[in-house]
């Protein structure tokens, strides 16, 4: 099998699967839910627990950069805004 039809192929898997765990979330009660996310939020302290300095370091490193381009996406969704209003304002 070509390369490329592997990489579809697994594509539309992690599709099927991801659309299957968004069906089970929408059924779930409140009481599953919430045995849910304390299971990952246990998991996550236990990977904290055991990460290195250096693999703590590289994990703020990717958060603080993730919320910079989030501040950053802001910024320039507000900077649209502004034109588009400014460029309204000039037309009339």
């Amino acid at each position: 099998m070509p390369a490329e039809d592997t990489y579809y192929l697994s594509n539309s898997r992690l599709a099927v699967m991801g659309q299957r765990s968004q069906q089970r979330r929408a059924e779930e009660t409140e009481e599953q839910r919430n045995s849910r996310l304390t299971k990952m939020a246990q998991r996550g302290q236990e990977r904290r627990a055991k990460e290195t300095d250096e693999q703590r370091n590289s994990r703020l490193s990717a958060m603080l950069q993730h919320a910079r381009e989030r501040r950053l996406n802001v910024i320039e969704g507000q900077n649209h805004h502004q034109i588009q209003t400014f460029m309204q304002l000039e037309l009339f």
